[in-house]
């Protein structure tokens, strides 16, 4: 099956959660809405004829210019970007989803955003999705254990995203 067809054939169960592909890339990837992503998983994962058994990872990126000039040039608006990158051993075939958020949960800065759990589909999840809450501030609803993983409990902020200012002390202890 081509890719399209697969999108297409993606479309036409999930309709509108699937909000769009890319195939030219290297990893070619499809766009998966925040509210469609666990069914869209589930069925990536029990659909026989794809058998996404396997979840790699769980990462994003903040895609967000801090420098004024460049974020005048900028083709995009600020937002950050799951993604999650499957493989089926059964069929040897990968896919990349990817999942759209806004930097900040009802644009109020320090708001984090939140998408759901996968990590009761796949159970690597569960530590991917801990590093993302705590290194780039997105929460997973749903995930039985959500706390940091990386940073200390009482660690402010998220240090992977692009507006992260150090701290100048913890505990104490001068970092710069």
């Amino acid at each position: 099956m081509s890719g399209q067809a697969f999108v297409d054939q993606l479309k036409q169960k999930f309709g509108d959660k699937i909000a769009g592909a890319n195939f030219e890339n290297v990893d070619p990837w499809i766009e998966v809405s925040v509210d469609g992503i666990v069914e869209v998983c589930k069925y990536l994962r029990d659909e026989p004829s794809l058998a996404f058994d396997y979840l790699n990872s769980v990462t994003a990126v903040d895609y967000l210019q801090t420098d004024p000039k460049k974020a005048a040039k900028a083709d995009f608006e600020p937002h950050m970007q799951l993604v999650y990158h499957l493989f089926s051993m059964q069929h040897k075939h990968s896919l990349v989803l990817k999942v759209m958020l806004p930097r900040w949960r009802d644009d109020v800065e320090g708001q984090i955003p939140a998408a759901p759990s996968v990590s009761g589909i796949w159970s690597t999840a569960d530590w991917h999705e801990r590093e993302v809450f705590d290194l780039l501030g997105v929460k997973f609803t749903d995930h039985p254990n959500l706390r940091r993983i990386l940073c200390p409990e009482d660690w402010e902020g998220h240090p992977l995203r692009k507006d992260y200012e150090m701290p100048m002390e913890y505990h104490g202890i001068r970092g710069r």
